[in-house]
């Protein structure tokens, strides 16, 4: 398996994948709009079949996972592309990564504690407020949960800090909410 850089071949691939996850090709996170087709991004791939993709926004010396889709579940995928995400952020000055996930999706919460990642934050009602760029959220996600939070997580990339992943044996034009 490999993890390369996303490039323009890749566009229209990415912006499908991300509408199938997310029914649309914009993502929305703490009020801003960002779009799959022009997010930069890696994607892992085996014997030329792109088996995932990480988009990804760096403002100051933040890094946000804007998204991170996995084709195959349980087989390092996820990990693998945070862990060169981390290597890429830090060549250009980041010291965290952070993202977003929805209150319903408890795979993604467990996945990212599990690697290290500490919830910072509970934005209550954000969902709610994203409907309004963003209409097809829908109502209610995984097991039937209501939509209705943002939780938000960061790793930090300190040298001191744990590393994103152990070995295995730019930017979307934005739209603030009102």
């Amino acid at each position: 398996m490999q993890v390369r850089t996303l490039t323009d071949l890749d566009r229209e691939w990415a912006a499908a994948l991300v509408t199938q996850h997310f029914g649309s090709p914009v993502i929305v996170s703490r009020g801003i709009c960002h779009h799959a087709r022009i997010l930069p991004g890696l994607v892992i791939q085996d014997e030329g079949a792109r088996l995932g993709l990480l988009q990804y926004r760096i403002v100051g010396m933040r890094c946000e996972v804007v998204v991170l889709i996995a084709l195959r579940q349980r087989q390092g995928l996820g990990r693998r592309m945070l862990s060169e995400l981390s290597t890429v952020a830090r060549a250009q000055g980041c010291r965290c990564l952070w993202l977003i996930t929805t209150n319903d999706n408890r795979a993604a919460q467990r996945f990212y504690i599990a690697l290290g990642w500490r919830e910072i934050a509970i934005h209550r009602g954000a969902v709610t407020e994203a409907r309004k760029l963003k209409p097809e959220i829908p109502e209610h996600g995984q097991d039937g949960i209501p939509i209705v939070d943002d939780i938000e997580y960061e790793f930090s990339l300190d040298e001191a800090g744990p590393r994103v992943a152990p070995p295995l044996s730019a930017v979307g034009e934005d739209r603030r909410l009102p």
